[in-house]
């Protein structure tokens, strides 16, 4: 069996700004989660079995108390906004296994479930369906890759190194360096995709990274003054990098028996109602009997 597990966050912000507002039965806008439903629906029509979606059910997490820049909640759409917990009902609704994280980011339930899921003999892959960069720190050679469905591509072992220039391994390391806009924390001064990607290509992680550029056995530009800022600053990088790396203990799945989609819950009907999407509820119930 294949596992396919969706970050639920970036897909109803990619859908967000990418589908037209829809106004739902209950005069709220609803557009982004039917197109992340329709989806998703799109995927189990595609023979998909096993799947589960983790969301960020409130943006603020554990970081938030590790670096006071860290990401919140401030700043985002409000209509894009209110419909972070109806996506979470309707794809519940749908009988997709969903993890709703509080303390924990989507990301951590992911790299969690990802990790499980390689684990059971049985899975002959895992496709970890988004295109973030924090999450190819989890990606194993061919069996844990990501999978970027809007542009088709998979990311596997060779295609992380051939992006950023280190092994998954080293990921945490690279974003602590170079920062992670997206995610509040600047990095360290100077210290750019291009020297980061050479000196972590020799050294792997922050701690075997000499002090002393003259100690360095790799060609770096400007390398006296990228060692000084890592010497001078190494416990904020190392406070960056435990930001960046994800928790693989949320509590995901007993099973990968668990993620098996085995059709849609009766309150779906009231869902599709409210999102009036009718053709959903059809579609829904023509891959149940098929089943």
């Amino acid at each position: 069996m294949n596992v396919f597990l969706i970050d639920g966050t970036y897909e109803l912000f990619r859908h967000f700004y990418a589908v037209p507002s829809t106004i739902g039965v209950d005069s709220q806008e609803v557009g982004a989660v039917r197109g992340v439903v329709g989806s998703v629906l799109r995927m189990l029509e595609e023979d998909v079995t096993h799947i589960g979606v983790a969301t960020d059910h409130v943006v603020e997490s554990f970081r938030n108390a590790l670096w006071p820049g860290y990401k919140t909640g401030e700043g985002i759409d409000p209509m894009l906004f209110a419909q972070f917990r109806p996506l979470e009902e309707a794809l519940e609704a749908l009988g997709v296994v969903v993890w709703p994280m509080t303390d924990l980011e989507a990301d951590d339930a992911l790299a969690s479930a990802a990790a499980k899921a390689s684990g059971d003999p049985r899975v002959e892959q895992v496709f970890i369906c988004t295109p973030d960069k924090d999450l190819a720190q989890c990606v194993t050679g061919q069996r844990v890759v990501q999978f970027d469905r809007r542009a088709g591509a998979l990311r596997d072992d060779a295609a992380v190194l051939a992006k950023f220039g280190v092994p998954p391994g080293s990921i945490p390391d690279y974003l602590a360096l170079v920062g992670d806009t997206a995610d509040g924390f600047p990095g360290l001064r100077g210290w750019g995709a291009k020297s980061t990607a050479l000196v972590l290509g020799r050294y792997l992680h922050l701690e075997a990274i000499p002090d002393d550029a003259a100690a360095w056995d790799v060609e770096v530009r400007g390398a006296s003054r990228l060692a000084a800022e890592l010497a001078t600053h190494r416990d904020l990088a190392v406070r960056f990098r435990d930001l960046a790396t994800l928790r693989t203990t949320a509590s995901v799945f007993e099973t990968v028996d668990d993620l098996l989609w085995t059709g849609p819950r009766p309150v779906f009907f009231e869902v599709c109602a409210r999102l009036n999407t009718a053709g959903f509820y059809t579609r829904a119930q023509a891959l149940a009997r098929a089943l």
